[in-house]
């Protein structure tokens, strides 16, 4: 099977099919159709799934925080406590894990401030082995969604 991974323009015409004339999805992924190579990259694994891009102001959800956490330890114990409690709350919409200090950046979306506050006193501030939480409110989403850059 063809690996979707590889050189940089094998993502071009994913990313833009219109710029993906017969003739070249054949010589890049020897097929022709957009339906195939797409399936192809997802057989491969390249697409992890398909979702919905909603305007979090659509559904009321603009309200945005980026929290820092610092944990007391850094145990494999801890570590999975703390991202099993963090994946099981809802507006928690993207967790990392980072190096160096803070140790997690959780961004948020929430109502309003109130809704924040809440969430940050009842589940936030209870998370297993936080030390530390810092938050900074988003002023605006200057890029927001943007796909994979192509590969040199």
């Amino acid at each position: 099977m063809l690996s979707p991974v590889g050189a940089g323009k094998r993502w071009l015409p994913l990313r833009h099919p219109s710029r993906c004339p017969g003739a070249a999805c054949r010589d890049l992924f020897g097929v022709q159709s957009d339906g195939t190579r797409k399936l192809v990259l997802e057989r491969g694994g390249a697409i992890r799934g398909y979702r919905a891009v909603v305007d979090p102001a659509a559904v009321g959800l603009d309200f945005e925080t980026l929290v820092f956490a610092t944990l007391r330890w850094e145990d494999p114990d801890t570590v999975t406590a703390f991202e099993e409690a963090v994946t099981a709350i809802p507006h928690v919409i993207q967790a990392q894990r980072l190096f160096g200090e803070p140790d997690y950046l959780l961004r948020i979306a929430t109502t309003d401030l109130v809704a924040y506050q809440q969430l940050y006193d009842q589940q936030l501030a209870r998370l297993p082995g936080v030390q530390r939480l810092t938050s900074t409110l988003v002023m605006k989403n200057v890029i927001d969604d943007r796909p994979l850059p192509e590969l040199q």
